[in-house]
């Protein structure tokens, strides 16, 4: 592809260059995919106010996150097995967000685990917790992440049943994958892919293996992992684990008023509005709708980031003109990733700085701070009349 100009651009390209099964793992939601669609299809509704005879110069897309500085108010999102998107995926993802000034979000289900980042950054990155039955291995990953010197823990809630995405269960999504003769066949079209792969010792879940009792084969790790998430997480358990951990905490994966009431009350410093991409609950609304309802619970109690549905800077404006204090993407960087490794994510990472920095100006704002309800035009029962 000669010219990239859109996450479009680069997803077409990931789809070529990575395995069906990883490719799939990416661009999917659960059941129906009614709320993974909605969730890029509602920003569509808003629509943005032209103004104009206005100074546009000396514009800035600078920002903060729960205190740290930022070139934009952006930070990529955790996702699992991004190391099998592209080889050594989350070390990639983590240096290109380092480079551009973005934070970077380490998922517990990363095929590059806490150490193997840190050895190849320089600055402190986010860190993604699923939390596990297995407690000591709850808390030996905590001071792993607290070892690594990661600034911040994202809690991750809406995860303690896995919602199903049939494509994986028909794809039997592994890492490594299982060399079956559908996929050896998808492989053999992915030889870049294939090459990297070999040259690469990580490929599977390393924040695991090694570190959890009894997984010594494929079988016996499938198996912890889907035995581990655990459904018992509630209140009192989130604020046990922020007593562990001591640092800054984000609360990921709320998308309702009275839960992010609670979660404020619980005394973190961020929210995620999110609905996993459309991956849990099929049939719930988009993180964009759930955005007003939910600033207006929480006020200024904690800083609101948003999550899902995020694929250009346009989507980054409309949130922050909502009243969103910063954003996250994991789709968008996923997609560079796929397409061209390191450089796809400073790729993706450009192509949404330019996008918000020349929206920004043509809506009469130089400064992302400065964004607000005044230019968009929203439409009046955007939020839904639901009985």
């Amino acid at each position: 592809m000669a010219v990239i100009t859109t996450i479009d651009d680069l997803k077409r390209l990931h789809k070529r260059r990575t395995p069906k099964m990883f490719y799939d793992y990416c661009e999917s939601g659960s059941w129906s995919e009614q709320t993974f669609r909605e969730n890029t299809s509602d920003f569509d509704l808003i629509r943005l106010r032209q103004r104009v005879a206005v100074d546009m110069s000396n514009r800035t897309t600078a920002s903060r996150m729960i205190g740290e500085e930022v070139t934009l108010p952006l930070a990529l999102a955790p996702v699992g097995l991004t190391g099998m998107q592209r080889a050594d995926g989350e070390i990639k993802a983590a240096r290109a967000a380092e480079t551009f000034g973005v934070p970077f979000t380490l998922s517990t289900m990363s095929i590059c685990s806490i150490e193997d980042v840190a050895e190849h950054t320089s600055k402190p990155f986010w860190f993604q917790l699923y939390v596990m039955r297995d407690e000591e291995f709850v808390d030996g990953i905590i001071e792993r992440a607290k070892r690594a010197g990661c600034s911040a823990l994202v809690l991750t809630l809406d995860l303690q049943i896995l919602g199903q995405r049939h494509k994986d269960l028909k794809n039997g999504l592994t890492a490594p994958p299982r060399l079956t003769l559908p996929v050896m066949a998808d492989l053999a079209t992915k030889w870049r892919w294939g090459l990297e792969m070999l040259r690469t010792e990580r490929k599977t879940f390393r924040n695991i293996v090694g570190h959890a009792k009894g997984i010594d084969t494929m079988d016996s790790l499938n198996e912890w992992t889907a035995a581990q998430f655990d459904p018992r997480l509630d209140w009192e358990k989130i604020r046990q684990i922020k007593r562990k951990w001591g640092g800054k905490i984000i609360l990921k994966g709320v998308l309702d008023a009275e839960d992010a009431k609670m979660a404020a009350e619980v005394g973190c410093d961020a929210i995620v509005v999110s609905n996993h991409g459309g991956r849990q609950l099929d049939g719930a609304l988009s993180s964009i709708r759930m955005l007003p309802g939910i600033l207006r619970a929480v006020g200024d109690r904690v800083e609101v980031l948003l999550d899902s549905g995020i694929r250009s800077g346009q989507d980054v404006l409309k949130a922050l003109a909502l009243g969103a204090d910063g954003v996250m993407i994991g789709r968008a960087y996923i997609h560079g990733l796929g397409a061209m490794g390191e450089a796809g994510v400073t790729t993706a990472l450009e192509i949404i700085r330019k996008e918000l920095d020349t929206t920004m100006a043509l809506c009469g704002k130089r400064d992302v701070a400065d964004l607000d309800r005044s230019v968009l035009l929203v439409p009046e029962d955007f939020e839904g009349r639901w009985a």
